[in-house]
């Protein structure tokens, strides 16, 4: 599950370059219409780069998550595997 946080953390990665390049738009002309275009489209830009750095953000940290959660379970195994061997039992 850890390598599956990590492959969604990278598409968004991924996704966060097209969403640069469309921070730097720019009007096709001098006109307002053209230039007012391009500022909403920016502004959209600004928003969807903000989430996807967000989303990747919280994707690195579920994966941090799992990776803790999976050496504390390896450990706990370990500690009660050598109780079990101690005392004479087995698995």
């Amino acid at each position: 599950m850890m390598h599956e946080w990590n492959d969604l953390a990278n598409e968004f990665q991924d996704d966060l370059i097209s969403a640069t390049a469309m921070q730097r738009v720019e009007g096709p002309g001098l006109e307002y219409a053209s230039a007012g275009n391009a500022e909403q489209i920016k502004a959209s830009a600004d928003a969807l780069h903000e989430t996807l750095l967000a989303r990747e953000q919280y994707c690195r940290a579920m994966a941090e998550k799992f990776k803790t959660a999976l050496g504390k379970y390896a450990n706990a195994e370990d500690v009660h595997t050598t109780e079990m061997k101690r005392t004479g039992g087995s698995l």
